[in-house]
């Protein structure tokens, strides 16, 4: 297996170079899927036999929620990754996706809320599933505050890579809490191993949203990446080229 691609990895230039061709197509992807997806979930998809129109908050909750636990996966690969080779695009990725990972718990925990008023009659409860994700925000919280408090780059690096390595023990508890424990929280909604149980009708527009909310997710990261990579390359001569380009664009 050729692995010249992730050693190049290593290198700030050429993921600011690759990264800026991927861009445009996320972005694109990102927008059509969610927008395609959110029309025919919300305006098309039939009401649910038991929850009526309330289920179609699934369409942002299950999302969000799978992406805030897909992102701290990444974290912790991005972890390992900086430990063991050094790579400093590793730091890049754990900073600048810690934030977008909190605020996809966040959507998943208030639109839970909103789904959990009528469900379950309560807007919280402390279910084993519920509270693994809460766990999961204040990871989030701690890795974003151990990057800022450090003022050693390297320290905070390492700092970071390893509460994101530890951490990632909760991803299997959110997972599985449902099966573990007598919970409220029903099992998943929708899995990519088994067979829906919704109709096509209502696991389709789910999909498709999924899929947009992952590249909606790679944009975004790849756009704070290109940033920092930018900010920390500034003393050398092809980020100073890059951003008189950029300003002489806009001029």
């Amino acid at each position: 297996m050729n692995w010249t691609w992730f050693h190049k990895l290593g290198s700030p230039k050429w993921f600011y170079e690759i990264s800026g061709r991927w861009l445009p197509w996320l972005s694109v992807s990102a927008a059509l899927l969610i927008v395609i997806g959110g029309v025919l979930g919300l305006a098309y998809a039939p009401p649910d036999y038991q929850q009526g129109n309330s289920f179609r908050i699934i369409y942002i909750h299950v999302p969000a929620a799978f992406l805030a636990q897909s992102t701290y996966i990444s974290l912790a690969i991005a972890g390992i990754v900086g430990l063991v080779w050094k790579m400093k695009i590793a730091d890049v990725a754990v900073q600048q996706a810690a934030p977008i990972g909190a605020w996809m718990t966040v959507i998943a925990l208030v639109t839970g809320a909103i789904w959990g008023k009528p469900t379950w009659g309560a807007w919280w409860v402390w279910d084993a599933r519920l509270t693994a994700m809460l766990i999961l925000l204040f990871l989030y919280f701690g890795i974003i505050a151990l990057g800022q408090a450090i003022t050693n780059r390297d320290s905070a690096a390492k700092a970071c890579a390893i509460l994101a390595v530890v951490g990632v023990v909760n991803i299997p508890i959110i997972k599985y809490s449902v099966d573990w424990w007598n919970t409220l929280h029903q099992p998943a909604t929708f899995t990519v191993t088994k067979k829906p149980a919704m109709p096509m009708e209502m696991w389709l527009p789910l999909l498709i949203m999924t899929i947009g909310f992952y590249c909606f997710f790679a944009a975004v990261l790849l756009v704070r990446m290109r940033l920092e990579v930018l900010r920390r390359e500034s003393r050398t001569r092809w980020a100073q080229a890059e951003v008189a380009r950029q300003i002489g664009r806009k001029v």
